[in-house]
């Protein structure tokens, strides 16, 4: 059961341009990264691979190919455990996933705390194949484990007032040691309502049938594959329904480049184009492709945003 609770001058000819320069660095990073793709299981610590998750074939799939376990746990981006892309695989392991709660305020009914063990028994878990970009211009595809965010937002009961869903994750000095100063903790994000309804946005608790590797955000997560993967909170511990747009970390950081709604669109460049991306799967090395606009799931989710100026709601 659920459980409810109130609780020198040089000439300009002979400088780098930095869009080549941020290519070339990324480049030699996802090689010296990815190379070693065949012996990630080996060098990963335990906590990348855990316990199997009884999943459900879903119709969201692809005919991509997958990335390989070992390197989607290999390279990521989870700041509280450092800034490099091989920093959570390493680092992750002291995140303590058990007992957990996800608290859930706001403007609901009746506030809640609910059991991440109680979470994953309250629906059949899918298993999605989904697309996943990354704005510094990395893409992976993956087979998340979970069900409908939307699932879980009809259970919490919010209000009609209700337009937006803030997501708050887990934030522990103890547990994260090396936490980076200069960032406004915790990490936060935000959906408008109609976004965090729509089918595609998924509330996962798993990867590959397994358990979610503590460096891809155990034990629970959003993942929104029609946007940017900053937008995909982890290691949720709060859920907040609010009639205001909530704060985010990287739109509060740094509003001019990371808009509210970042949504994937190759026609809008942050530090550097994002017209490309290098798509890692089982190739020695990642192989640039075109940017689909919406990450390719523009006949889903188009709808969302007819009418408004995606170059200004960025």
């Amino acid at each position: 059961m659920l459980l409810r609770t109130n609780k020198t001058k040089i000439a300009s000819s002979e400088i780098t341009p930095e869009s080549a320069f941020r290519n070339r660095r990324q480049f030699l990073t996802s090689a010296a990264t990815l190379g070693a793709g065949a012996i990630a299981s080996s060098l990963l610590p335990a906590s990348a691979f855990a316990d199997a998750l009884t999943t459900f074939p879903s119709k969201y799939t692809l005919p991509d190919a997958l990335t390989p376990i070992g390197k989607a746990a290999a390279y990521n981006n989870f700041y509280e455990f450092g800034t490099e892309k091989s920093d959570p695989a390493h680092n992750a392991h002291t995140l303590q996933v058990r007992p957990w709660t996800i608290q859930v305020a706001g403007l609901v009914k009746k506030p809640l705390t609910v059991g991440i063990d109680d979470l994953l028994h309250y629906r059949p878990i899918e298993s999605r194949v989904y697309r996943h970009r990354c704005v510094e211009a990395w893409s992976m595809v993956i087979p998340w484990d979970g069900y409908s965010l939307s699932e879980f937002i009809n259970f919490c009961n919010p209000l009609p007032s209700a337009k937006y869903v803030q997501f708050i994750s887990n934030i522990n000095r103890k547990q994260m040691p090396d936490l980076p100063s200069e960032y406004n903790w915790p990490y936060s994000e935000g959906l408008r309502m109609d976004e965090a309804m729509h089918p595609l946005a998924l509330l996962c608790f798993g990867c590959y049938g397994q358990t979610l590797p503590n460096q891809n955000g155990a034990p629970v997560r959003v993942v929104l594959p029609w946007k940017w993967g900053y937008k995909s909170a982890k290691s949720i511990v709060k859920i907040v329904f609010t009639d205001k747009q909530p704060r985010t970390l990287w739109n509060d950081l740094m509003p001019e480049e990371y808009g509210f709604y970042s949504n994937v669109n190759p026609n809008i460049s942050h530090r550097w184009s994002q017209a490309h991306e290098r798509r890692i799967d089982s190739s020695l090395l990642p192989h640039t492709i075109p940017t689909q606009m919406f990450n390719g799931y523009g006949n889903e989710v188009a709808s969302l945003y007819n009418g408004m100026d995606l170059k200004r709601y960025y």
